[in-house]
């Protein structure tokens, strides 16, 4: 079977990391730590059984030296008294003065001697004494316990068993003293021993134990490193170090747990944000969790990322934006042919018709009939006129390159030549209401009749058969009001301002029965605005529709702009 390589994920490739160089290292070092302590202390151990040996053989030495000098300096006074009143008077009183002091006595033959040695080995007492110049015996006997507190005074806080043993191996003295441990202790202790030097025997490394046999007197020091001992020396030690290594691991583990949960987290987030980028949404941004355990990097690609995001989002509005324009001027072109072909094919077959009619040889006709049809001629070619001079404005009102010519105009001559240039009015009566001295307005003419045609043309074609059109004027501070009203349906709110599109055309029963470009009122609002003004559209059940141009005037011939 082919072995398959599997990618980790970054939390499993921290644990690993972390289980080989974090857990293992740890574990290493706690467990060589914890055998270099071991041994350490194993050594002290052996070191400070030997010097506690060595310090109490040194006290029995001078205990016995201290008590041997006075025992010769009794016998030496002894050896002035001339009779024995004054010898036993003398011992009496020695005998409170000398400390731990519990008998003292002369004696005359060895075999009481011996009697005294046995008597106070049973009563566990220690004897010393020395001969007199007479052959007597000085003996002094001391109680074993004084001897204990001096031997062990400065042990009282050390926990180790401590044995004095005599030539039979009796217990003399003892410290820290437990029957079973010394019977124990006792049964490890070599039957062939080397004297004065100390040495360690036993069978538990831990716990050394030390003797020193010495000839004279003839005693053992036995020094027992206890369990309890190893163990506040050892094995506590081994916690402390364990529960060491243990608190630094989980420190470092939870650090490090810390660390991966806000890395985590962050590219995350980073995976987040390139999915959404991929699947088309350019708005998304990466909002990290930042901290102190948030690392330089993913903040600079979180920052960059935002920033490519940023900049996508906006080319992906400008091509959107460049595909409704797109969108648009398709749709414009396809319009635009719609209306070639329908608006410009009306007037243009008129034309060729009436033309082909005058040039004809082969009938006779008359002077009203040529009238007639060179009249036709004349509005078809002025309503041709007209159409290509609003398509070709279209372009300079989309690119904001409309130039006028703007001087003060006579605004009741540009209403009736308006008026004049619509030829049909389809029955409808268009009442211009404008008084003689309204002042001029600041426009260009040429432009501004275009304005009103268009604007009467609309009227014309989307009002109420027979109804009336009406223009009127007022002036309003620095400016000039003038509203095309036409009765018709009610347009609502929310659709005049479509009005003001390229081939827009509102869909009711009047729209269906007349023919248009749909670019009048586009062309009407890049005109005016051309020349500095304003247009509104209104509809109501009192004026049906209103269209109001508002055009600043001309004082003494100079234009006054409209705030």
């Amino acid at each position: 079977m082919i072995f398959k390589f599997k990618r980790l994920k970054i939390v499993e490739q921290i644990v690993i990391v972390f289980f080989f160089s974090v857990l293992i290292p740890m574990t290493i070092s706690g467990f060589v730590i914890n055998n270099i302590n071991q041994q350490s202390v194993r050594s002290q151990l052996r070191e400070t059984a030997v010097l506690i040996a060595n310090m109490v053989s040194d006290e029995i030495d001078f205990f016995i030296s201290q008590n041997q000098m006075t025992l010769s300096q009794i016998a030496y006074t002894l050896n002035y008294l001339d009779t024995s009143q004054k010898k036993q008077d003398f011992l009496d009183s020695i005998e409170t003065k000398v400390p731990g002091c519990d008998d003292i006595m002369i004696v005359k033959y060895q075999s009481e001697l011996d009697e005294i040695n046995k008597h106070s080995r049973e009563n566990k007492k220690a004897v010393l004494y020395t001969k007199l110049n007479n052959g007597d015996y000085l003996t002094i006997t001391y109680d074993i316990q004084n001897l204990r507190s001096k031997l062990f005074k400065s042990l009282n806080e050390d926990n180790r068993q401590i044995y004095v043993l005599d030539e039979n191996e009796k217990l003399i003295a003892a410290h820290n003293y437990t029957d079973k441990v010394f019977q124990q202790t006792l049964a490890l202790l070599p039957k062939y021993r080397k004297y004065d030097d100390p040495v360690i025997f036993g069978d538990v490394k831990n716990q050394p134990i030390v003797y020193v046999t010495k000839q004279d007197p003839r005693i053992t020091i036995i020094v027992n490193t206890t369990e309890g001992v190893t163990k506040r020396a050892i094995t506590d030690n081994r916690i402390k170090i364990i529960l060491s290594v243990l608190a630094a691991t989980i420190a470092i583990l939870f650090v490090t747990a810390l660390y991966t949960y806000y890395l985590y987290i962050n590219i995350r987030q980073l995976f987040k944000g390139i999915i959404a980028i991929s699947k088309g949404n350019y708005n998304r941004q990466i909002r990290l969790l930042t901290t102190a355990f948030t690392p330089y990097e993913i903040v600079f690609l979180a920052f960059e990322f935002n920033k490519m995001a940023n900049a996508i989002h906006k080319s992906y509005l400008q091509l959107q934006k460049n595909n409704v324009e797109l969108k648009e001027l398709n749709e414009f072109r396809s319009n635009l042919i719609d209306t070639v072909s329908h608006e410009l094919r009306t007037p243009l077959t008129s034309i060729q018709g009436y033309t082909s009619r005058l040039l004809r040889q082969d009938i006779k006709i008359d002077e009203e009939t040529k009238q007639k049809s060179l009249r036709i001629i004349k509005e078809q070619s002025e309503k041709l006129q007209r159409l290509i001079e609003d398509l070709l404005t279209i372009p300079d009102i989309e690119r904001m390159r409309l130039r006028t010519v703007n001087e003060p105009v006579n605004l009741s001559d540009v209403l009736e030549r308006s008026e004049m240039l619509l030829r049909k009015k389809d029955g409808h009566e268009i009442i211009i209401n404008i008084v003689e001295d309204f002042p001029l307005v600041y426009a260009d003419k040429g432009r501004l009749e275009q304005v009103f045609v268009n604007l009467l043309e609309n009227a014309v074609k989307y009002s109420y058969p027979n109804s009336t059109i009406k223009v009127e004027t007022n002036v309003q501070g620095d400016e000039a009001h003038i509203l095309v009203k036409n009765d018709c349906d009610v347009i609502p709110k929310d659709k005049l301002q479509r009005l003001f599109g390229k081939f827009i055309r509102m869909e009711d029963n009047t729209t269906r029965t007349t023919r248009g470009t749909g670019l009048g009122l586009f062309i009407v609002k890049g005109l005016v605005e051309a020349m500095n003004g304003k247009i509104e559209l209104y509809s109501s059940t009192e004026c049906g529709f209103c269209a109001e141009v508002i055009i600043g005037l001309a004082k003494n011939g100079i234009y006054e702009a409209s705030n």
